[in-house]
Formats: C-alpha cells, sequence, structure tokens
C-alpha cells in the first residue's frame, strides 16, 4: 500500500503559478508511474501529467506548455508546477501513483480555484 500527501492547493488569480506536492510513503520501493488528475465540478477525472520511473512524460494537451511536472526519486514526491493558470483550471487536483505490480493508489485531491 502507498500513501499519498497532497498540498500546495489555494485560490490564485488568472495568469498566476501554484506549484502542487504530493509525497508518498508506505511501500514506496516499487513505485512506477505518478502522476496527477483533475476534476472539475460536474466533470469527470481526468489526466492532466503522469511522470513514470523510466522518464516518459505525458501531458493532457489542455497544459502543455503551461504545467510542468517533475519527480524527486530520493523524497519520493511528485510536483506540478502551473503557470498561466486560467479560470478552466479550477478543479480538485489529484496524485495517483501505479506501483510495478499494477496498483492504483490517489491522494485526498487538494483544490485549485483560479479566479478574480
Amino acid at each position: 500500500q502507498v500513501q499519498l500527501v497532497e498540498s500546495g492547493g489555494g485560490k490564485v488569480q488568472p495568469g498566476g503559478s501554484l506549484r502542487l506536492s504530493c509525497a508518498a510513503s508506505g511501500s514506496i520501493f516499487n513505485i512506477n508511474s505518478m502522476g496527477w488528475y483533475r476534476q472539475a465540478p460536474g466533470k469527470q477525472r481526468e489526466l492532466v501529467a503522469t511522470a513514470t520511473s523510466g522518464g516518459l512524460i505525458n501531458y493532457a494537451d489542455s497544459v502543455k506548455g503551461r504545467f510542468t511536472i517533475s519527480r524527486d526519486n530520493a523524497k519520493n514526491t511528485v510536483y506540478l508546477q502551473m503557470n498561466s493558470l486560467k479560470p478552466e483550471d479550477t478543479a480538485v487536483y489529484y496524485c495517483r501513483v501505479i506501483s510495478t505490480s499494477g496498483s492504483v493508489s490517489w491522494g485526498q485531491g487538494t483544490q485549485v480555484i483560479v479566479s478574480s
């Protein structure tokens, strides 16, 4: 089992920046993919960005060029740097980890609000 603790959400004006963090603990020796998803009110949860242990990175088209995912494997932490935020980025952001065995763990979510 992997436990995930997210932080860094908040309210920001359009054009602003936030940095989300997700720290993993527990069975962290078998982590493969770490990533971020988001869910806006009334919408389905969607992929934002993922990064595998092998260095493969994937972004949703809507965030390419604005968001950057990174991993600190020594700290078992994944980050999401979000720049040029737009109101449509408003959502609850969830960290997701997939182990080498295929098991999936989710964080509790952190709220991001982009509004003037």
